[in-house]
């Protein structure tokens, strides 16, 4: 089971600054030679297996600043605050320093959050120096042939009331994504328009949350049997961090996603068989700021 997870985070988490969070990220930069260590220590593993990262986005400034929303253009899209930015960077140089394999391809939620999450993580992942803290927010040199990137409705938002405040949702219905606007926020070259998408148009507004939990499942899954031999990084929001593990994990009650929080899954890969094995889950309870609990 997956309880509905809380569209705020604790007050707690709502007031951490900026100098805090670069306090806690320090950790999260390792020396070049150490990087090399750990990732020569997993090449083994990772080559027999695709492994699959689900990450939520980071800081929304609507929960920091709730009278945004009552002039905002778009007030059911709303953006990062600096925080997010930050915290969004600092997780990009954690997975690249701590995973053990290289991402090949990321997919993103066509949710700006989601978007400017996305454009943090991947230059800290394809940055050509090893990022630090003191570069953030300077113009960072990255290589675009080390992953590519594509934006997937299948990981947007619950389009429903529970996710989105009925009063701010488009009348309309009109969402008013524009894809090459937010594909032109990522670094020249490292978008790959080629991709198919899953799903080929957002949900309807309404959706319950039973059926996007299946969405959510149906597109990590489609997504890795399109590419089963290159692990992939999947930036959506809260419902769909929680369901990567209670999908995979049996008897798994997800009670929180921090902002940033991911999840990680593997499964193994035979060449020499169309069938991959089943996924499992590799995150920790409280491991990568997930919360969440097993049945006996």
């Amino acid at each position: 089971m997956l309880s509905l997870l809380p569209s705020r985070l604790p007050s707690t988490i709502q007031t951490t600054k900026t100098k805090t969070l670069l306090l806690l990220c320090s950790s999260h930069f390792l020396s070049p030679m150490a990087q090399l260590i750990r990732t020569e220590a997993n090449h083994s593993s990772a080559h027999h297996h695709q492994n699959v990262v689900v990450m939520r986005h980071g800081d929304r400034i609507d929960n920091f600043e709730p009278r945004w929303i009552k002039n905002a253009a778009r007030p059911w899209d709303p953006p990062l605050v600096e925080e997010g930015h930050v915290r969004a960077f600092c997780t990009g140089a954690k997975l690249r320093s701590d995973l053990g394999f290289p991402v090949h391809r990321v997919f993103v939620s066509p949710f700006i959050r989601c978007v400017e999450t996305a454009v943090q993580v991947v230059t800290a992942l394809a940055a050509i120096e090893t990022p630090s803290l003191g570069k953030y927010g300077q113009p960072l040199p990255v290589d675009p042939s080390k992953l590519k990137v594509s934006i997937e409705y299948g990981l947007c938002e619950m389009l429903n009331k529970e996710a989105i405040r009925g009063d701010v949702a488009p009348k309309d219905g009109n969402w008013g994504f524009n894809i090459p606007e937010l594909e032109a926020k990522f670094p020249e070259s490292m978008v790959d328009r080629t991709v198919e998408r899953v799903y080929k148009e957002l949900p309807q507004w309404g959706e319950s949350v039973m059926d996007a939990r299946s969405r959510y499942v149906n597109v990590v899954q489609a997504l890795a049997d399109k590419y089963p031999t290159e692990n992939l990084l999947l930036v959506t929001h809260g419902e769909g961090v929680g369901t990567s593990i209670t999908a995979f994990l049996e008897g798994a009650t997800v009670y929180e996603a921090e902002y940033c929080a991911y999840s990680k899954l593997r499964r193994s890969i035979n060449d020499q068989s169309p069938t991959a094995g089943k996924f499992e889950v590799l995150t920790n309870i409280g491991q990568t700021g997930l919360s969440y609990s097993l049945s006996l």
